[in-house]
């Protein structure tokens, strides 16, 4: 953490970290250039939308779930009897997610995982696209997490956006947390950074304002099934 007057010194002060209490203000990403993309941290507390139901059909256990959060995803699969796994760098998320009934480790993706090579279903929602700046290094360790017939769900910008960027996260009150390397990536660009890795998009659909695409190892016959 940084000690620059307008950042906050305070572990618990932390944007991120107040972004998990429920009932908390907005929060914002803030990228160097000035622009602040709301979060959408009111959807990380409640029960999963109609667009998220839309991702949790198409889950088959066991299930990893990358930045889960407060664990909405993970958990609701649980009450329906899929074993699903949160994943997340931030220790009160964790906390979360196993006080209300799911099951989470406090790691980064980048990190020895449980059961490699054994998901059948990754998650990348939210965002999560964009963890560490580099989505084809976080495409090519989630290929590595996958079972040979598993695959990815990843929620994608909905604009045709490719985009690397530094952000940090900002509170309604502009109180900033560390710069972090960020990922937008629109649809179009994840096709082309899954293809150069052996990952082809098998599915693709929008939900509402939301966006989302599945990948799987390519396999030369595979056909794209479009849904609106």
């Amino acid at each position: 953490m940084t000690t620059d007057e307008d950042e906050l010194s305070d572990a618990d002060d932390d944007p991120y970290a107040l972004a998990l209490r429920p009932g908390s203000g907005p929060v914002y990403l803030r990228l160097v250039d000035g622009r602040r993309i709301p979060m959408p941290v009111h959807r990380w507390h409640e029960r999963p939308t109609a667009a998220d139901r839309t991702v949790l059909e198409r889950c088959v256990g066991p299930v990893l779930d990358v930045g889960c959060g407060p664990g909405r995803l993970c958990r609701e699969l649980l009450s329906r009897g899929v074993f699903a796994l949160g994943v997340d760098i931030a220790p009160h998320a964790v906390t979360l997610t196993t006080a209300l009934g799911g099951l989470a480790v406090c790691r980064s993706v980048f990190d020895r995982l449980p059961a490699e090579r054994g998901w059948q279903t990754l998650l990348l929602i939210d965002g999560n696209i964009g963890i560490g700046g580099d989505p084809r290094s976080l495409l090519r360790r989630c290929r590595g997490l996958l079972a040979p017939n598993g695959h990815l769900v990843v929620e994608v910008d909905p604009l045709d956006v490719e985009e690397l960027c530094t952000a940090r996260l900002e509170d309604h009150r502009g109180r900033s947390g560390p710069a972090f390397p960020w990922a937008r990536l629109g649809r179009r660009a994840l096709r082309e950074v899954a293809g150069d890795l052996a990952l082809g998009v098998t599915d693709q659909w929008t939900s509402g304002h939301r966006s989302f695409a599945t990948l799987a190892l390519q396999e030369p016959s595979g056909q794209v099934r479009h849904r609106l």
